[in-house]
């Protein structure tokens, strides 16, 4: 796709922008949203590739969610969830093989695709075909509906398989982020597009 050398400048220029400006009120830094939510099972993944993923991306200016890392004492545990899945741009999903024993890890991710994010699955020492959601009575049928249809989508959409018998840690989370930082390129370039071509972007001279 081409791109013109003007609509590049003014990307270029958005996006430092935004990854420089630190908003103040009353001399206190006030929390911005988050980019990335990296939705896992903590103890498949919580020390190995969620973690890692996290400071790559954070070294990259990226503002990434992981719960240990940006949850503290006296949060409520669904409100910050829900409102770092509501306010971030894609969700990255690490499938393992304890996944789907977690209400929390399939209530996180029904709540990224029922947002309409981009989500870039991650399949840790666990196949697509082996992802499914148990019923065993204790989770309400709307959930369990929602979580089956979450973990369709999923199991379709295209993303990284690891072996981590075979596989390189490092490997898989520096693919993982350059696919991250990628796709945030593009996002932020369509709506780049869209604010020019509706007339709500004004470059600064």
């Amino acid at each position: 796709m081409y791109r013109s050398p003007a609509l590049m400048n003014q990307l270029h220029r958005q996006m430092h922008s935004q990854r420089h400006r630190l908003p103040i009120l009353a001399n206190r830094v006030v929390s911005r949203p988050c980019d990335v939510f990296i939705n896992h099972r903590g103890i498949d993944t919580k020390r190995t590739v969620a973690s890692l993923l996290y400071d790559h991306l954070v070294r990259h200016n990226l503002r990434p969610f992981l719960d240990n890392k940006n949850m503290k004492p006296g949060d409520k545990l669904f409100d910050k969830i829900n409102a770092a899945i509501k306010e971030c741009k894609i969700g990255v999903a690490v499938f393992s093989p304890n996944y789907c024993k977690s209400y929390f890890c399939l209530h996180e991710l029904a709540m990224i695709m029922e947002t309409k994010k981009k989500v870039i699955p991650i399949f840790c020492d666990v196949k697509p075909s082996e992802l499914k959601v148990v019923d065993n009575g204790s989770v309400p049928k709307n959930d369990i509906q929602r979580f089956s249809a979450a973990l369709e989508e999923a199991k379709y959409t295209v993303g990284l398989t690891f072996d981590s018998l075979k596989g390189n840690w490092s490997d898989v989370v520096t693919n993982a982020a350059a696919i991250v930082i990628d796709s945030m390129g593009e996002l932020e370039e369509r709506q780049l597009q869209r604010q020019i071509y509706s007339g709500i972007y004004f470059p600064k001279h």
